[in-house]
């Protein structure tokens, strides 16, 4: 086996640990809204994020932001190690298409 092909599969492996490492994990962004817009008064959060082609709105608690904000910041994880894991995977079928095969 070609030490290429190798340090991609263990580059794969290293991309499969973190993801399994990732916690609770929501798409969309949180963004804060005014009741009374004009005077920027009585503010709230909400989350907006599409789900099976539905947009969605939610409020937020503010005693909740935390943790939909460390949500949104591992579902962002998720999507980088994904499309990495991708990458890698389509090197890989490459590198071992281009192997001469053994008889």
């Amino acid at each position: 086996m070609s030490t290429s092909i190798q340090k991609i599969e263990e580059r794969i492996a290293r991309v499969r640990g973190q993801l399994s490492e990732l916690g609770p994990m929501r798409p969309g962004s949180v963004s804060r809204q005014y009741r009374e817009p004009k005077e920027k008064k009585r503010p709230f959060y909400q989350i907006s994020y599409t789900h099976r082609m539905r947009s969605r709105s939610e409020y937020v608690r503010p005693e909740h932001l935390g943790a939909v904000k460390k949500e949104l910041a591992n579902f962002v994880t998720f999507r980088k190690l994904t499309e990495r894991w991708i990458d890698l995977s389509l090197e890989l079928s490459r590198l071992k298409r281009r192997q001469p095969t053994r008889k």
